[in-house]
């Protein structure tokens, strides 16, 4: 990850034994069949869809969020959300602890991630974020009217964005001060009168007794080992999912005052459990 946050160290999530490796293969196969299934007929659809609508994907998304609820319930992380989400145009912006966050917000609701085009090229994981009509941008000030024009097709053809302005993951304990970049494209003349964003808060909590850490990913941590310390849990906590109420574009000055509000509601409802600890984890198998 480039940008990256970096905390204290790393939890220990478990000890590695016979048991949780029989999680990881219950859970890894049974994850990876619901997605080879839903990229199959993703595929199959947008064959259909592209044609007839072009950067709209009317049916596609649906795919998306069923697959994304049922590897939750799979996985065996439960989400709540709260609030609604917003039916007109705009984005969304939430902050930024994990991996798992692209599942949790994809269940929540059908939109459309905005990534460093680096991730593009990333094995399995740049498939999946193609296949699912991810905007890839690059992190460059001199590329801001190229981004501004992408965000402004993406929008005008009535998909819902989604940015982590963080501009990188944490340990889930916490929410950083909000890069204004992106919020620019909000701000152009066609677009201004028309869009709103929507803040979202995004808290997990971890097991009972686990460190509070347990989902965040941050750092140099391994996607893949993380991954897998994830699918070997003993036992797994939740997820809830805040929708605030969707902030004008117009009612804001600039950039910085609309990032501000928007980090303010963010920050309002990110309160991580007081359940768990701030240790090392439970370490039976």
């Amino acid at each position: 990850m480039n940008m990256t946050w970096d905390g204290a160290p790393p939890p220990e999530h478990v000890a590695w034994g016979p048991t949780a490796f029989l999680r990881i293969v219950w859970r890894g196969l049974g994850i990876g069949l619901i997605v080879v299934v839903g990229l199959a007929l993703l595929f199959a659809l947008r064959v259909i869809e592209r044609p007839l609508f072009g950067l709209a994907r009317p049916w596609t998304p649906w795919i998306t969020q069923v697959v994304c609820r049922l590897s939750l319930f799979w996985l065996g992380l439960s989400y709540v959300r709260t609030g609604t989400p917003m039916k007109g145009q705009g984005a969304i912006v939430a902050n930024h602890s994990s991996w798992l966050d692209i599942f949790v917000l994809n269940a929540a609701d059908r939109v459309y991630f905005v990534s460093k085009s680096e991730v593009a090229g990333w094995p399995g994981i740049g498939t999946l974020a193609k296949a699912t009509g991810t905007l890839f941008i690059a992190r460059d000030p001199r590329a801001a009217k190229v981004q501004t024009e992408l965000f402004q097709d993406r929008l005008l053809a009535g998909q819902r964005l989604l940015f982590f302005p963080e501009g990188t993951s944490t340990d889930g304990q916490r929410v950083l001060p909000f890069k204004t970049t992106l919020f620019a494209s909000f701000f152009a003349e066609d677009l201004r009168p028309h869009l709103s964003i929507q803040p979202v808060t995004v808290v997990y909590h971890a097991p009972a007794g686990w460190d509070a850490r347990t989902y965040g990913w941050w750092g140099d941590m391994e996607f893949g080992t993380h991954l897998l310390a994830t699918l070997a849990l003993p036992k797994q906590g939740s997820v809830e999912v805040i929708y605030h109420s969707p902030l004008p574009v117009i009612d804001f000055a600039n950039r910085k005052s609309l990032a501000a509000g928007a980090e303010d509601r963010v920050r309002s409802s990110h309160t991580p459990s007081a359940s768990a600890t701030t240790s090392k984890g439970n370490s039976s198998n």
